[in-house]
């Protein structure tokens, strides 16, 4: 009979390897907490910029922002950051960090289970089993792709992809090419597929179901001189970010308080829509009823250009049905496919990595999330699941600027978390129901009046509930204040407890040992 290898024992188990995982493991690495080990599924790290490598990707947040306050990059090509330069620069900040020997890659979780016997969550994934005193989900919102429910897509004889795991193999040289979506990933496909097409002899289709406000991309090129003065000028690069940061934040009060203040915003877009498009019927189609803003706001200077190629077809008629051989529209045409592209976003409001996450009631977090949608403290702490901290988690995604900003704010709250547990000897934290449902309902509170409530659309950012679960109502800055330390007051402490016994929250002070 097989002997059963044990856990391995660690302090931290991180789960995911891109800009949240990297993060967690440099700062908990520099406050001493070193034994930890980062599980990631991919072959690499980089997170969505390892595995999203579609014709076009790029980031759609200024270069100068988006990347670690603790590691500027002064050798960014351009104002926008494309995906090949994303993934090289989270590389060399993990090679230069010192963290790499404790990452795993090609390993999923399985399960995780908290329990209270050894005060541990036991994590089962398909290249060995850990017992951890956290665990810390980096994994985020744009990880597992979301597929259409279309009648007959499993039919499709042709080739079929989402954009996200993106074929490279698949010849599209003058191929007949559909596009599903016209979201943030589409609108840097599709002028991309549109030159590619036409240079082959192809045709590209592009199924809209509901147009996006797209303003021009202030692109430029950084000189070999400018980027000299980001690596020898002290302060200049600093400066520089911090200058982009206030431009950002100054979005805001559109966004979250007048947005009125959008039509400046709708403005810019329409004057795009007229300077890349001749024809009024197209126009009109790519023409949001909609406030800005309640959609994510997209930024392109090529992609109506592209929708206004002669070998390029916008279809706005619903999708009735894919056939092995094509896609026929709600209104009786059939147009003939020969590789279809998927880029209908992610799951975002119903993260799969939930259904894997047991807490101490049994529940996974997946159940108690789809009792009522989302919910966490701070958007990183859950109550019924101990010394688990979620990066990225609830309420915590931004329509104006760089996510690193709020990574990082997190990662500083969870590394806090660490030294408080071990100073104070307690096996383990999570936040008072009272306390998170507080927080909770101030945030929808703040969700009144915002563009993503008002603007008139249905967008990703909404559960299924109608509430908006996934974006930080607010600047960033205040979310970093919110973060700026562990506050061991809105916590109880789960004690170790015989398995057969209720667990029974103790007073925060109380100092408890396994």
């Amino acid at each position: 009979m097989a002997t059963q290898t044990p856990p391995r024992e660690v302090d931290h188990l991180i789960v995911g390897a891109g800009f949240a995982g990297l993060c967690t493991a440099i700062k908990l690495d520099e406050a001493g907490e070193r034994d930890f080990v980062v599980i990631e599924k991919d072959t690499d790290v980089g997170g969505t910029w390892h595995v999203n490598t579609y014709p076009g990707a790029a980031c759609d947040v200024p270069s100068q922002l988006y990347s670690f306050s603790f590691a500027l990059n002064p050798d960014w090509s351009a104002a926008y950051s494309p995906q090949p330069e994303i993934q090289a620069y989270i590389r060399s900040v993990a090679e230069r960090s010192g963290v790499l020997d404790r990452f795993r890659f090609s390993t999923t979780v399985l399960d995780a289970r908290w329990d209270a016997a050894t005060g541990c969550w036991q994590v089962r994934t398909d290249d060995g089993d850990y017992a951890a005193r956290t665990l810390i989900s980096g994994s985020g919102g744009l990880s597992e792709p979301r597929l259409p429910d279309i009648p007959g897509i499993g039919d499709f004889a042709g080739e079929v992809f989402h954009s996200a795991r993106w074929d490279h193999d698949v010849d599209l040289d003058g191929k007949r090419v559909a596009v599903i979506g016209t979201g943030a990933s589409a609108v840097q496909i599709v002028p991309e597929l549109q030159r590619r097409l036409a240079a082959t002899g192809g045709r590209l289709d592009v199924y809209q179901r509901t147009p996006n406000w797209v303003i021009p991309r202030n692109e430029r090129r950084y000189t070999r001189v400018e980027k000299a003065a980001f690596r020898h000028v002290p302060g200049l690069q600093r400066a520089l970010r911090a200058g982009v940061y206030a431009g950002l934040e100054a979005r805001v009060p559109a966004f979250v308080r007048f947005p009125q203040l959008q039509a400046a915003t709708e403005a810019a877009a329409k004057l795009n829509i007229r300077r890349g498009i001749a024809d009024p019927a197209l126009r009109e189609k790519v023409t949001p009823d909609y406030r800005a803003g309640c959609k994510r706001i997209l930024i392109s200077n090529a992609y109506y250009p592209a929708l206004a190629a002669d070998n390029v077809e916008l279809v706005t008629d619903p999708i009735a049905e894919i056939t092995p051989t094509g896609i026929v529209a709600a209104d009786g045409t059939s147009r003939e496919v020969d590789v279809l592209v998927v880029a209908t976003g992610f799951h975002v409001t119903d993260q799969p990595i939930a259904e894997h996450i047991t807490g101490r009631e049994g529940r996974t977090l997946a159940d108690v999330w789809g009792d009522a949608g989302m919910r966490a403290y701070k958007g990183t702490t859950v109550h019924g699941f101990p010394n688990l901290f979620q990066l990225v988690g609830p309420n915590t995604a931004l329509g104006h600027s760089s996510m690193i900003f709020i990574i990082e704010s997190q990662v500083r709250y969870v590394v806090d978390a660490a030294r408080t547990l071990r100073r104070r000897g307690q096996v383990a934290v999570e936040p008072k129901r009272a306390t998170q449902d507080a927080w909770c309902a101030r945030v929808q509170d703040r969700m009144d009046g915002t563009v993503w409530t008002t603007g008139g659309c249905a967008s990703w950012y909404l559960d299924r509930f109608g509430n908006n679960t996934t974006l930080w109502p607010g600047q960033t800055f205040t979310f970093r204040r919110h973060l700026a330390r562990f506050d061991e007051g809105a916590y109880d402490v789960v004690a170790t407890t015989d398995p057969t016994e209720s667990i029974e929250p103790h007073p925060t002070k109380e100092t408890v040992t396994a």
